[in-house]
């Protein structure tokens, strides 16, 4: 283990944290909320004070970075982001440790699930910086961080296939700075497309900035308890769009970008992705249009919480869980599927589920015939037996990890009914947000006791790093430093 390596790297992490919380301080002085500006630049000063002691400690290292340390550097570097991310809420009185650390977690994993059940209570500039969480979550800050800074050492890719979800990471190009440059401007182009078509609805800057962060990141935190019921049928057909257009791979916009829009469009995995939204959004209509007697209602609604959910954002526009049985059926499952790998979206990923099913049919072919040699192909390729490996594997470890989320607040919330423990754990580990029962729309987490707020805080990282580095972290092997 480069130890020294991975101390410099979470050091440059804290200070780029450390920067980035200067926005929401100007935030706040531009509504002259002075107290939250001191906090939000003491945070930052704070920040920045770790990340350059571990930098200066650590100035002289070996910059070998292996695939041990990718993992370690994730695993730390998302951990001292929520940490050192919640600092803001303590210091100006907003929230005690525990509610913070759940509520930056929240926001980092780009989950949406809050435990405030007052958000007047915010000042504008930790509100902003609470939003903010999602955008930078969404793509990743490690992402973030090899796109400003010369960092593209060999090693390099090991940290951007930690962070990046998806069964597989792919470079758009030989150097991963470049890609990693690629990655943010297409994400803030997407971004900006969307501020500007919230302002045309007559949205401030402010709110279409927060309700763009948390749509790029597909996170769900907004300005109101109610999400986005009180806005315009403009509004949530801009932002219903845009959850569906984040959760697509941005590999195809790439592709798209340099004009190889028919190769973008073969895409199985994308067609199975918008084949899902219609289908979903189908089923959903049939079985509340008597709950609003419409078809204008009915299909923006059905559709808005078909992609938010399908997307992993967390939005919504009504009380989904007041819906008929069949309409919550066809949600459930959504909470599952999560969008395309490659996206900021959640969830077990379509081309996880694709390869899945893949693997399955070709295992009962083997046995009907046994000398048979079956070969499976994604997006018209080859899938090495490494890669179905690691997708059963995968899947294997998130059902055992929902499982063991769901026992825990089985125990320690036995007041708890069924229903609302099971759709918890669903929620934070596929970051979606909401659930159903007590954690339905309009409500929340915070009647949670502080254990199980940290139990549903690490369910929400294991969810947005995919579950292993963290899980790594157990292997004494990953510590050795040979």
């Amino acid at each position: 283990m480069n130890r020294k390596s991975v101390f410099y790297t979470l050091g440059l992490l804290l200070d780029i944290e450390a920067v980035l919380m200067i926005v929401p301080a100007l935030v706040s002085c531009a509504f002259r909320e002075w107290k939250s500006a001191g906090m939000l630049l003491l945070s930052s000063v704070i920040a920045s004070a770790a990340g350059s002691l571990l930098l200066f400690i650590c100035r002289h290292r070996n910059k070998a970075i292996y695939a041990k340390e990718g993992f370690v550097i994730v695993s730390f570097g998302w951990l001292l982001l929520t940490l050192f991310g919640a600092m803001p809420f303590v210091l100006n009185g907003e929230l005690g440790f525990i509610d913070a650390i759940f509520e930056t977690a929240s926001g980092f994993t780009t989950t949406g699930a809050s435990i405030i059940t007052d958000l007047d209570s915010l000042s504008r500039g930790t509100m902003f910086w609470r939003s903010a969480t999602h955008w930078l979550g969404g793509m990743g800050v490690l992402v973030l961080m090899m796109a400003i800074l010369p960092t593209d050492t060999e090693g390099s890719v090991h940290i951007l296939r930690a962070e990046v979800p998806g069964p597989t990471f792919g470079k758009f190009v030989p150097k991963l700075r470049k890609t990693a440059m690629i990655l943010y401007l297409i994400y803030i182009g997407i971004t900006l497309i969307e501020v500007v078509m919230l302002l045309c609805g007559g949205l401030s800057i402010y709110e279409s900035l927060v309700y763009a962060f948390g749509t790029a990141g597909t996170g769900g935190f907004g300005l109101r308890s109610n999400s986005l019921t009180d806005y315009s049928a403009y509004v949530q057909w801009v932002i219903g769009v845009f959850m569906v257009l984040f959760g697509v791979n941005f590999n195809l916009y790439y592709l798209a970008i340099m004009g190889k829009v028919r190769m973008a469009l073969k895409s199985r995995e994308l067609w199975l992705y918008f084949g899902i939204v219609i289908v979903s959004t189908t089923l959903v209509a049939v079985n509340v249009y008597s709950y609003y007697g419409n078809m204008n209602d009915t299909v923006r609604n059905s559709f808005f919480q078909v992609s938010s959910i399908l997307s992993t954002t967390g939005y919504f526009t009504a009380d989904f869980d007041a819906w008929s049985v069949r309409a919550k059926a066809v949600l459930f499952m959504l909470y599952f599927a999560g969008g395309c790998a490659g996206s900021t979206a959640g969830g077990i990923k379509i081309a996880r589920l694709i390869l899945l099913g893949k693997t399955i049919r070709r295992d009962l072919r083997h046995m009907v015939h046994p000398h048979s040699v079956g070969v499976v192909k994604f997006e018209g390729r080859r899938v090495d037996d490494n890669t179905l490996r690691g997708v059963t594997s995968f899947f294997v470890l998130y059902v055992a990890v929902l499982a063991s989320v769901f026992v825990l607040l089985s125990l320690l919330e036995p007041a708890v009914d069924l229903l609302t423990n099971i759709t918890a754990s669903m929620a934070t580990l596929n970051n979606v947000g909401p659930g159903f029962g007590m954690v339905g729309p309009y409500l929340g987490y915070s009647f949670y006791s502080p254990v199980s707020k940290v139990i549903l805080s690490l369910s929400m990282l294991l969810g947005r790093l995919e579950i292993y580095p963290l899980i790594l972290l157990l292997s004494p092997a990953i510590w050795r430093r040979k």
